[in-house]
């Protein structure tokens, strides 16, 4: 890169590799703002790649993790707790179904309502995907000690499950303090 000129203000100069080298500029350094946009930006790049041969990638293995979690079992509340559109969720859990990793099946409590499970070969799956995604989480968080990540891991979950957005069964309440397991 030229002297004089700035990656932040000029994005294509970075090459995705170098990210994080690259854009260690003095003015940046400790803005929140920009950190949370490199991680997010290098862990998004992570999980694309590693979820490639999922279908519906990264949202595909979001719906295969709260499916899994017995989260909401209906499509529709699906779709609302993990801020799908419903109509994108439909083509989401199309794809899903017909690569037998999910089943759409009547709710007993609501003939109307269908609740979507994980198949014996979903949860196969979300296993393996699972260890891709961990992988993914483990290279981009390799510039700290493994206590260093985990902590860090436990802190964003924090102020994840601490936000308005968060609507799942594990409340404010029952975030644990570091050290402790996160709650799944």
């Amino acid at each position: 890169m030229e002297t004089g000129t700035s990656p932040a203000i000029e994005p294509d100069l970075i090459d995705s590799h170098e990210v994080g080298a690259a854009t260690a500029q003095p003015l940046l350094c400790g803005d929140f703002g920009w950190a949370i946009n490199i991680v997010f930006r290098a862990f998004r790049e992570r999980a694309r790649a590693s979820l490639a041969d999922l279908p519906g990638g990264p949202r595909g293995y979001l719906v295969l993790s709260a499916v899994a979690q017995d989260m909401p079992r209906s499509q529709l509340a699906l779709a609302q707790q993990l801020a799908v559109d419903k109509t994108a969720m439909t083509y989401l859990l199309d794809a899903l179904e017909t690569a037998d990793l999910v089943e759409r099946r009547p709710d007993p409590a609501d003939r109307r309502q269908r609740q979507i499970v994980l198949t014996p070969t979903g949860r196969s799956a979300l296993e393996a995907f699972g260890e891709r995604i961990a992988d993914a989480e483990q290279r981009l968080l390799s510039a700290l000690a493994p206590g260093e990540a985990d902590a860090f891991r436990q802190f964003l979950d924090r102020v994840a499950r601490s936000t308005k957005e968060v609507t799942d069964s594990c409340t404010v309440e029952e975030i644990p303090d570091p050290g402790e397991e996160l709650c799944r």
